[in-house]
């Protein structure tokens, strides 16, 4: 097992321009991946001998927009993969911004990973990131009919419309949200009030 210093070093050293942005973040050694040299990459820290990343641990979408209370300057969308190596027992994590915010792709690497193939059909549904290349791009989580992506920052949390089984229709059927909003404020205890009885 590398140091993170090390294993990031090694990594930009083999992947070369590919590699967008390196860093350690609380001893995690992350590699930023250019989106148009995502399929060759995976394919080298796949094969490479020094770098054997043979498991794809976890892949999963992340929406930038409201990062920092809105901060962040750059793509909206980012795939983010944590791979393994068994040989060399290193982990890393690569993380891959799609380059146009209003159609995110980043492009499939089940046939690299095939275990790649539920993790991009979720983030497909649940942030809208495409997966070209990908052999069945469906949703996994939401329904059929669902309209947007429920992790978006933009999607609200009441969500657009609702479903339920209409006994007269006898079948399942969508209508508008009917939740009324409403502001839950919680009890604030003030540490000069505790305990005092009253």
């Amino acid at each position: 097992m590398r140091t993170p210093e090390a294993l990031v070093q090694s990594v930009a050293a083999v992947l070369g321009a590919q590699v967008a942005d390196q860093a350690i973040v609380r001893g995690q050694p992350i590699v930023t991946v250019r989106a148009d040299a995502w399929r060759a990459a995976a394919t080298t820290l796949r094969d490479d001998p020094d770098l054997r990343f043979d498991q794809l641990v976890d892949l999963c979408g992340v929406d930038w927009s409201d990062h920092g209370g809105g901060s962040h300057d750059g793509p909206r969308f980012s795939v983010v993969v944590q791979l393994l190596s068994i040989a060399h027992n290193d982990r890393l994590r690569v993380k891959i911004f799609a380059t146009d915010d209003d159609f995110p792709a980043v492009d499939s690497v089940v046939d690299v990973w095939p275990v790649a193939n539920w993790f991009e059909r979720e983030t497909f549904d649940l942030f809208g990131i495409v997966f070209p290349g990908h052999p069945d791009l469906r949703r996994l989580l939401t329904d059929y009919g669902f309209i947007g992506h429920p992790f978006r920052k933009d999607f609200p949390v009441s969500g657009f419309v609702e479903m339920r089984y209409d006994p007269e229709q006898q079948r399942v059927i969508y209508q508008p949200v009917s939740i009324e909003p409403r502001e839950i404020v919680p009890r604030v205890v003030r540490e000069d009030q505790y305990g005092v009885a009253r």
